[in-house]
């Protein structure tokens, strides 16, 4: 069996104290988490608007930057999987559950239960609550996963490092990133993917327990989503089990077939042309208003900063939680990809995907509320089985929803078991069964302790708290990064030279 690293035994430890403070002092972790998360929001909300649009911006410059050609791999590699494959895991992995969880709920509540400026119901709060959504889930989002992957990516697969986070920080500490240091480093990056992955199973728990109550009567509970976590922690560790080449890969483009079908039959049973609008002017209103979003941190307003702190706070803590996780199996994938073609991938083609689906069960679910359905008073979890109920084959398309929740359940948690497993065996591209075996069940745990201390506020807390420290970790991994392809451009000679014609 290939030798596991030290920062498994700490780790494992660590998240094993935090699951025993869980179960036999429930209250009182509650009241620690939620005073933490408090404080987070309310004393750096700024600095997480301030660092998240850096990061858009960083990538944005390798896209146009010469240094956009340099390869992600040895010069000349090939890629190692198609692109549909590859841009079948990449999203499976990166969105799943939350696109689904989200796709109603979100926007229904930005339109009809607490809009951001707009009065509730109105034509504005529609408008709005679709740009936001776009927002919080747009090239914000993706960003975040691709710095993490294309700095793991470069100094893996190029400069032969071991693929851990700690690697990528060698151009600026040297070798002590082989020491206690790096260690640390890496431990931020485990914590902060066990928790923002036991979050994401929390929401998959929850929300296939909302399905299977709204269609089959299945009382919505604890010991129910129990139940859930166990059988689908079964499911992923036996994918994790068979391989990146096999079970991820395959269910991931399951996954992508399921999702488009699950689309196709919405836009066509649903309000068809309100989608297409939809779609067509949140971009615009996106584009047009993204500087501003970005930036806005409500000041002055105690009521928007509330808001702001509980929905792209949140989600900015969701996506850098999730970005070691996301980028290191992201990374895993692209070997061979340039920089630019990787960051158009990961940026663009993600993002638009996720736009439509918003706009096709967003637009939806508010169609659904003007029509004199009252939506706003439901579980989170039951919204979207909520608009099926109104459609023809409202059963069949409940069931599909079901299915995709929990195969994307599964994608989600066996990539996040197959990238802990690399993490605490020095890098290994093929953990040991064994180590991906203790990671599968830790996050199960995890979860579930986070359900039973108040549910989904509890999982968002978590999310807040885990994110803060690893957020200091990216900054130095985009500094690491710059300072390593700024060399390398400098002796390719990859610069930006000015056309002029000598004179004869």
């Amino acid at each position: 069996m290939k030798k596991v690293s030290g920062v498994f035994w700490i780790s494992v430890g660590l998240i094993g104290l935090i699951v025993l403070f869980g179960a036999f002092a429930p209250e009182s972790f509650e009241n620690v988490t939620e005073n933490m998360k408090n404080f987070i929001t309310s004393s750096f909300g700024w600095y997480y608007l301030l660092v998240v649009t850096g990061i858009v911006l960083f990538c944005l410059f390798f896209i146009v930057s010469p240094i956009g050609q340099i390869t992600l791999g040895k010069p000349d590699e090939k890629p190692e999987y198609s692109r549909m494959s590859w841009f079948a895991m990449l999203f499976s992995a990166g969105m799943g559950i939350g696109l689904v969880f989200w796709g109603a709920a979100e926007p229904l509540s930005h339109f009809a239960i607490d809009p951001a400026t707009e009065l509730p119901g109105t034509d504005a709060a529609f408008r709005e609550s679709m740009r936001f959504t776009f927002f919080h889930w747009g090239i914000h989002a993706w960003a975040i996963y691709a710095v993490v992957a294309m700095s793991l990516a470069y100094f893996q697969f190029r400069k032969g490092e071991p693929g851990l986070i700690s690697s990528t920080l060698k151009p600026l500490f040297g070798d002590r990133m082989n020491g206690p240091l790096g260690t640390l480093v890496n431990l931020l990056a485990i914590f902060a993917t066990v928790v923002g992955v036991a979050t994401t199973l929390g929401f998959g728990a929850i929300q296939i327990n909302g399905g299977l109550s709204y269609v089959f009567d299945i009382p919505i509970n604890f010991t129910v989503q129990i139940i859930i976590i166990i059988i689908v922690t079964i499911l992923f560790v036996a994918s994790a089990w068979s391989g990146i080449g096999k079970g991820i890969k395959y269910l991931s483009n399951i996954n992508m077939v399921l999702a488009v079908i699950l689309l196709i039959l919405v836009i066509i049973l649903g309000p068809t042309m309100l989608i297409f609008n939809t779609f067509t002017d949140t971009i615009g209103l996106y584009l047009q208003n993204l500087p501003r979003m970005s930036f806005r941190a409500a000041p002055l307003d105690d009521a928007n900063r509330t808001w702001i702190n509980g929905w792209t706070i949140f989600y900015w803590a969701w996506w850098i939680s999730w970005s070691p996780f996301v980028g290191i199996f992201i990374a895993r994938v692209s070997r061979g990809r340039t920089i630019r073609e990787f960051l158009v991938g990961v940026l663009m083609l993600p993002t638009l995907l996720s736009f439509f689906w918003f706009s096709v069960f967003g637009a939806t679910a508010m169609d659904v509320q003007m029509k004199g359905t009252d939506l706003s008073g439901l579980k989170t979890e039951e919204t979207l089985f909520a608009i099926f109920n109104g459609m023809p084959m409202s059963m069949f398309l409940s069931i599909l929803a079901i299915i995709l929740i929990a195969i994307f359940f599964i994608t989600s948690a066996d990539s996040a078991t197959f990238v802990l497993g690399m993490q605490s065996t020095y890098g290994s591209l093929n953990p040991p069964n064994i180590v991906k075996l203790t990671w599968g069940v830790a996050q199960a745990a995890v979860s579930i302790i986070l359900l039973s201390a108040n549910g989904l506020t509890a999982l968002q807390n978590a999310l807040v708290i885990a994110a803060f420290p690893f957020s200091f970790v990216i900054i130095l991994m985009m500094i690491s990064f710059y300072k390593a392809l700024d060399k390398e451009r400098t002796e390719m000679g990859l610069m930006v030279r000015p056309y002029s014609k000598k004179r004869k």
